[in-house]
């Protein structure tokens, strides 16, 4: 393969060609193809990656949530996030102790399982 290049490269030197051959860019098509044919797949999951983190975060964030107001003493009830504007991530609580306490983030209408956080989650 180096001597045919090399062949070529002297050719166009003499003749004054410049430009790519059909095989430079037939080798370059199928560099692409093989980048993309790698990337796809991968592209296609992120999305349901950033669905599961996200609903792992609402879960901590929550956790964290319940473990201030049972500490100062506020009463802890199952709750849906409304503060998530636009969202259909749900947030349920159970327990009422600093040590037995579950946050619990669902989304309806996806395959994502819920997400828990907390020192009574299973």
């Amino acid at each position: 393969m180096k001597n045919y290049l090399d062949a070529l490269k002297r050719r166009k030197e003499e003749t004054g060609e410049s430009g790519f051959s059909l095989i430079e860019l037939i080798v370059v098509v199928v560099i692409l193809g093989v980048l993309a044919a790698i990337a796809i797949p991968i592209f296609n999951g992120l999305q349901a990656d950033a669905e599961e983190n996200a609903l792992k975060t609402v879960a901590a964030n929550g956790a964290s949530q319940v473990a201030t107001m049972i500490a100062n003493g506020d009463t802890v009830t199952a709750t849906s996030a409304d503060n998530l504007e636009d969202s259909d991530i749900t947030v349920a609580v159970s327990g009422t102790t600093l040590e037995g306490y579950c946050v619990t983030a669902t989304k309806t209408g996806s395959s994502i399982p819920a997400q828990s956080s907390g020192p009574g989650c299973p």
